[in-house]
């Protein structure tokens, strides 16, 4: 995992989130930790790594992670804020124009809507709301925007003409990891 995230840096990645859904909580910290070390190896990079904890504020703290993102199932925004304090980041997963607005009333330093895209990283995505999903997202918020969900080389542009301000990938990186990162970036400058 640490490799395969130095190639994500390499290729120009400064956001990383850990996301394991069936993680046993003691090697989850484990990695988080070793994801940490190697985030503060490089920290004379061209561009500091932020790390990010999926679901577990728990963690974000052991493992000294910079922010948490959470689902529709998960903690509530708030009481995640309680937890990890003000000056991480918190995110929130959106799905649609209710939970978007619902969300953007809490003190989520940025929201996510999707899937955008048919996805093949959840058992049970979402409705994929497309991208008018994101049009109608942004207008509904000022809050910084991520993309998520089926996100591609080839529609990462059309999702930031949408609205977004960033996106979340993850099957278009696992193969040849810090190449794909670079054309991401080429395709979204």
């Amino acid at each position: 995992m640490v490799a395969f995230v130095a190639e994500l840096v390499a290729g120009g990645c400064t956001l990383i989130q850990y996301r394991s859904k069936t993680g046993n909580a003691r090697i989850m910290l484990e990695q988080a930790h070793a994801l940490r070390e190697h985030s503060r190896a490089g920290a004379s990079a061209p561009h500091v790594l932020k790390l990010i904890m999926n679901d577990r504020a728990d963690l974000c703290l052991a493992a000294e992670f910079d922010g948490v993102h959470v689902g529709q199932d998960d903690l509530s925004p708030e009481s995640v804020r309680r937890i990890i304090g003000p000056d991480r980041w918190l995110g929130v997963s959106t799905h649609n124009s209710g939970q978007l607005t619902e969300a953007d009333r809490t003190s989520a330093d940025y929201l996510a809507i999707g899937p955008v895209f048919s996805t093949s990283s959840k058992a049970k995505p979402d409705p994929v709301v497309g991208l008018e999903g994101v049009r109608r997202a942004r207008a509904l918020t000022r809050k910084p925007l991520v993309a998520i969900g089926g996100i591609t080389r080839a529609n990462a542009a059309s999702v930031i003409e949408a609205g977004a301000d960033s996106v979340a990938v993850i099957g278009d990186l696992i193969r040849e990891p810090r190449k794909s990162a670079e054309e991401f970036f080429r395709v979204l400058r």
